[in-house]
């Protein structure tokens, strides 16, 4: 049972297969991806947070996760990238909170996981460009994401209040370069769907 308290506040980038926008979102999973499988990579900005007494603050991390079918059914594979910056205690924490095995908001990959397929370690860049998120994981992931404006052509198009477990407030966005080649796997998502989403989870 998971014990230690954790929490990591910053923002996180979602980059996937699907057309422009992502029907797991919404659905929770229940929709299946307009490609059939869902294919995804994740980057994240800890700007501040911990496992226990383990400090997170200022580190980037980044996952994938293949579904065969809709999200909601599991049988995923997953796999973490670790910013090469971190302690060997830090790097654990991070696979136990993406691997649920920590309990609060990422529970769930403890039952959706079928497969875990290990943890890199890689230099990581998170940084904004104007709105767009530039995320690079060494030579692993290398995104370009794009909020998609709002009809009043100022602000972004932005999806409230959803009870999904990323988080509550899902800026629609588009992928204007999504590349990731990690794990037998070789993924080209360029135009493709995306999120940007403002990273507070916690446990247990």
């Amino acid at each position: 049972m998971a014990t230690e308290s954790w929490t990591m506040k910053g923002e996180i980038v979602l980059s996937c297969n699907c057309a422009v926008f992502c029907p797991s979102v919404l659905s929770l999973g229940s929709q299946i991806s307009s490609e059939g499988a869902c294919q995804k990579w994740a980057g994240l900005r800890i700007d501040s947070g911990h496992y226990g007494d383990i400090d997170l603050s200022g580190l980037h991390a980044g996952f994938v996760m293949d579904s065969p079918g809709p999200m909601s059914r599991g049988n995923w594979t997953t796999g973490l990238f670790v910013d090469r910056r971190s302690s060997i205690y830090a790097t654990k924490a991070l696979q136990k909170i993406f691997t649920g095995r920590a309990g609060g908001t990422t529970a769930m990959l403890s039952y959706l996981v079928g497969r875990f397929v290990g943890v890199e370690r890689a230099a990581m860049v998170y940084e904004t460009e104007g709105r767009t998120r530039i995320v690079r994981i060494g030579n692993i992931i290398d995104g370009a994401i794009a909020p998609i404006p709002g009809r009043d052509g100022v602000n972004d198009t932005v999806i409230s209040n959803v009870d999904y477990w990323v988080g509550p407030d899902v800026t629609v966005a588009r992928a204007e370069r999504s590349r990731m080649r990690a794990f037998g796997r070789d993924w080209n998502f360029d135009g493709r769907s995306a999120e940007i989403c403002k990273l507070d989870w916690r446990g247990p």
